[in-house]
């Protein structure tokens, strides 16, 4: 199984910014699918998460600003970030569970200036 993630970079406060993450090869039944991020000095926390029957989870620092969706037909997993703060500032991961195993993208970095 392999995860990519695009669309990090850079943003001004209160702009917004759109990641994706496609999931590729023996994925068989998916579980579930989430971001997560991880910010300098911290411990990676979950961002939101979907799982396959559509149950959605936020965490509440993001809760009103991000979205996450998910296209089944083409593994594709989105992170609609809007109203962007600085303490959005982390590199996010893609997580993938199929069949009770995680996987993970390789992260990409959204910097958010002050």
């Amino acid at each position: 199984v392999h995860l990519v993630e695009s669309g990090g970079g850079l943003a001004q406060t209160g702009e917004s910014l759109r990641l994706s993450c496609t999931a590729s090869g023996d994925i068989g039944s998916i579980n579930s699918m989430a971001w997560y991020r991880q910010a300098p000095g911290r411990q990676r926390e979950l961002v939101a998460s979907i799982a396959d029957g559509g149950t959605i989870n936020c965490a509440d620092s993001v809760k009103g600003r991000f979205t996450i969706s998910r296209i089944k037909a083409m593994n594709t997993m989105y992170l609609q970030m809007n109203s962007l703060k600085h303490e959005d500032t982390a590199v996010y991961y893609c997580q993938l569970v199929v069949a009770g195993e995680d996987y993970w993208g390789q992260g990409t970095r959204v910097t958010v200036l002050p």
